[in-house]
């Protein structure tokens, strides 16, 4: 590729451009059911797979695009921050899939740059960013959850490894991922100071996952158990008892990142996807002037709109910042809160725009779509939970943003 140095962005967009258009697979572009929904993970599932969407990731990844700000050496794209703006903006202006979906990018790759040591860097990132290893977070526990500090999964000191035993709960996909980043006890006589930083292949002998069933009768979460599971003494990430700074650097690009997809509805989080307001006039019907008939309700789905426009500007001003600060900030916990409301929001009204219609969940009578309504409004319950509580990520706001005094 060109070096155009991050000065000629007109002639950069245009490489961009043209090569999206070039190596996007022509399967993708015909139908949206031409891949296996997993396939956007990737993972050891998929190895020599040529699935389009993988096919697609490849093509990427070979670019270091799935990374774009990464540093080369590790496979990453070297892009500076205003090239990556770019590539985001040509990507949504035509309209392609996501190459990869991957908590390794989104959450663990930000801290290995951060914190791993250069062995850890060139072992894992590489394949972070290919998609060759589908990732799982081991952070909540049956008895640590807003309190995550007070988590008890053990781990000692083996001699030539380590040896881990505990529970972990709502390990989103981790009877699907290849690898777990995991935070482990490796001193019970402190809180804090006493958690370290691991991570796990999901195929070491001990490891066992049992899918949730939630309410919206799907199953993304796992409880995991360890069992004498031992892993080599190079999976520590950073210094033995220093793992609490790594999981609160994480969190904050866990909270930065899901809200995005809480807001527009990806995944169920926000209800299902679609213009609502469309969606409304359809069931609700219009007045003379073509306006949906029913006043509160067109006035509250325009301001859930203006909140929503409001969001994601704001999301972009934070997330640029990020990038030119080398990092998120305890803003993510303000990111955090909106989204989940706004989401939570949307979602009741979907429901409510369909009447009756929304209350559909099986039989012929209601269409997938309405009992998608019904499932995404069912889902996004756990908006305010996941990622950290929206009452941590007040506490949060108010201690770290605006240094507001404990109460007395």
């Amino acid at each position: 590729m060109a070096d155009f140095g991050g000065t000629d962005l007109d002639s950069f967009r245009a490489e961009v451009k043209a090569w999206l258009a070039e190596n996007y697979p022509a399967e993708l572009r015909a139908s949206k059911t031409a891949s296996d929904p997993e396939a956007q993970w990737g993972g050891r599932a998929f190895a020599g797979s040529q699935d389009p969407q993988i096919v697609w990731m490849r093509r990427v990844a070979a670019r270091g695009w799935t990374a774009p700000t990464w540093p080369t050496e590790f496979g990453g794209g070297g892009l500076t921050a205003e090239q990556a703006r770019v590539l985001d903006s040509e990507l949504s202006a035509g309209r392609y899939r996501s190459p990869l979906a991957s908590f390794g990018l989104w959450m663990l790759g930000p801290v290995l740059l951060e914190y791993a040591s250069e062995a850890q860097k060139r072992e894992h990132l590489p394949k972070i960013i290919a998609g060759d290893v589908r990732w799982c977070q081991g952070y909540s526990e049956p008895g640590a959850g807003s309190d995550l500090a007070s988590l008890a999964t053990r781990c000692e000191d083996g001699g030539d490894h380590w040896l881990i035993n505990g529970q972990k709960i709502w390990t989103s996909y981790a009877n699907k991922a290849d690898w777990c980043f995991c935070l482990v006890r490796t001193d019970t006589s402190k809180k804090h100071e006493g958690v370290s930083f691991v991570l796990i292949d999901m195929r070491t002998p001990g490891v066992e996952t049992r899918p949730i069933k939630l309410i919206s009768g799907e199953s993304p979460f796992c409880e995991t158990f360890f069992t004498d599971v031992k892993i080599p003494k190079d999976n520590l990430v950073g210094r033995i008892n220093g793992g609490w700074e790594i999981a609160k650097r994480l969190l904050q690009y866990e909270r930065q990142n899901i809200s995005g997809g809480f807001a527009s509805g990806e995944g169920g989080a926000g209800g299902a996807a679609g213009d609502l307001a469309e969606i409304a006039k359809s069931y609700v019907g219009v007045d003379e002037t073509g306006a949906l008939a029913d006043p509160d309700l067109r006035t509250r789905i325009t301001q859930n709109r203006i909140d929503l426009k409001a969001f994601y500007l704001t999301l972009s001003r934070v997330a640029a910042e990020s990038r030119a600060s080398n990092g998120p900030s305890a803003a993510t916990s303000i990111i955090k809160y909106a989204a989940a409301t706004l989401a939570q929001q949307r979602s009741e009204l979907m429901v409510e725009t369909l009447g009756h219609q929304g209350l559909g969940w099986e039989g012929d009578d209601f269409t997938t779509f309405e009992k998608m309504v019904t499932r995404g409004w069912l889902r996004s319950k756990g908006n305010s939970i996941e990622g950290g509580t929206s009452e941590i990520n007040v506490n949060v706001v108010s201690k770290r943003v605006l240094g507001l005094p404990d109460p007395k």
